[in-house]
Formats: C-alpha cells, structure tokens, sequence
C-alpha cells in the first residue's frame, strides 16, 4: 500500500511541480508572486477542453495550440499590465494579478456557470501491474510527460545562455541591464513561459479531474506551498517541494484522515514558515546594517 501511494503522489505532486515551477520562473525574474496564476492553470485547462471536446481537434494538438495560447496571454499580461506599474508599490503587483485572476475564473463562470464539466479519458495506456502494485496509464503518462518536460527546462538553463541571462535578472536587474539584456523584454518573456507551463499543468489534470471555475484555487495554493517549502527562487526546490507534498497528501489522507488531503498544503506553509522560513533549498537572507 505504501508503494501505490508513493506513486499516485507522485503523480498529483508531478502536476504541482509543473504549477510550482511557473511561479518560480516568474518570481526569479521579476520578484513577484503572481497571485492569479491558478486561474491561469484554470484558463489553460478550458482551452484545452474547449478545442478538444467542443471543437474536436485531437489531443495533442489541443494541448499545443493552449499552452501557445497561454504564453500569448502572459506576454500580453506583463506587456499591459504589469509594465504600467512597474516601479510601484509590490502591493499594487498583488492586486493587478489577483484582479486579473478573477477575470480569467469570472469569463469562466459567464460561459459556463458553476457547472462541473467531465473531460474525456485522452490516456488509453493501459495500467501495469507489479505484484500488488498497480501503475494506471494516467500515473505513466503524468509522470513520463512531467520529467521530460522537466529535463528540457532544466537542460536549457544548464547549457544555453538563457540561464545565464536568469541568473544575472535574478541577481540584479540593474547589473543586467548594464551589460545589455533587455528586461523589459526578458521578463515579457518570463511571464509568458510562466503562463505556458501552468498551462501544461492545467493540460494533464483536466482529463484525470473535473473541470470548473473554481478549479484554479486549489492549485495555487499547491504551488504556493510546494514554493515555500522548497524555497522561494530555487527552481528545483520547487520541484522537489511538489512532489513531496504530493506524496504527503497521499500518506496523511490515507494513514490520518482523507479530510487531511485538502489542508496538507496549509499546514506546509504554516510549518515551513516557523520552522524553516527560508525553504530547504532557499537561502537565508542577511541584513547588514
């Protein structure tokens, strides 16, 4: 039994990661974090329903066309509305992707209401069995999906300039745009992959849950938690913090109580702020004085 849990937490915790990692990748180059961004996991997923179930295009293709539609939607985001205030407050940042969010789950909500839309099975894989274990086709191809995903994004940062230009933003902005990166258009940039890699995780949980409005709520507090944990800024504590606190909600609902699935992520971040606020792969930010 332990075994089977450990994989259908890694299962749910490979979505987290993906949703946790497009925070991170927005926050290491703007130092914001996007508040609404569960709606933008929400709006990926109706994409993808609405090309695969309403206007009959295949899967895969439907999953292309929405994460491109999602980057679209973040580049737009940063160009329109994030550049204005740039400068300002970070409140005033809090609010814009918050109100923005609420847009995204409120067009939701015009379209379809609060109805609970099922989205066909996409995965025919069938499930193989180890012994008593049991590895659904969804669990495979969530989890294959994910870590190929993952070792592009990360090879791309390991080997290609691009990780050198995240690094210098992350670093500093100013220092970055003293030996020629454009950040306007580098965090432009940031959004829209930020928003596309939601959107992939948007993508593989709609045909193995239910689609609604409210859908995107829970997600940002998953990717929020697996952040915290891992530690704001480090990119593979993002992923680590996923899948652990997939595997977590598995173990505590099963051994504990099931109602524990749906607070686990609370108490992570209630936890990890007393005890380690700085995650376990952050950093400990020192003030000199």
């Amino acid at each position: 039994m332990l075994l089977q849990l450990t994989i259908s937490g890694l299962s749910q915790g490979a979505i987290y990661a993906l949703v946790a990692l497009s925070l991170t990748v927005v926050y290491r180059s703007t130092t914001i974090v996007n508040f609404g961004h569960g709606d933008f996991v929400m709006a990926g997923a109706f994409v993808s329903y609405v090309l695969t179930v309403m206007l009959g295009v295949a899967f895969l293709p439907a999953a292309v066309l929405a994460v491109i539609a999602m980057f679209l939607l973040g580049l737009c985001f940063s160009r329109g509305l994030i550049r204005p205030i740039r400068g300002g407050p970070h409140i005033g940042y809090a609010l814009m992707c918050i109100a923005v969010g609420y847009v995204l789950r409120g067009i939701a909500r015009i379209v379809w209401g609060r109805e609970v839309l099922p989205m066909p099975s996409v995965f025919d894989m069938p499930p193989v069995f180890i012994g008593n274990l049991v590895i659904t086709g969804d669990a495979m191809f969530i989890i294959g999906t994910t870590t190929v995903l993952l070792a592009i994004f990360f090879a791309i940062l390991a080997l290609t300039d691009i990780g050198k230009m995240v690094q210098a933003v992350y670093q500093s902005q100013r220092g970055a745009q003293l030996i020629g990166i454009n950040v306007d258009r580098f965090n432009d940039m940031a959004w829209g992959v930020g928003a596309a890699m939601g959107a992939m995780g948007g993508i593989l949980i709609a045909p193995v849950s239910l689609l609604h409005p409210d859908l995107g709520a829970s997600f940002l507090i998953k990717g929020f938690a697996a952040m915290t944990l891992g530690g704001f800024g480090s990119l593979h504590g993002a992923v680590i913090g996923a899948l652990l606190l997939g595997v977590s909600e598995q173990y505590a609902g099963a051994y504990i109580n099931s109602a524990l699935i749906d607070i686990t992520a609370y108490l992570i971040i209630v936890f990890v702020l007393l005890v380690r606020p700085h995650g376990l792969f952050g950093h400990k930010t020192v003030v000199k004085v």
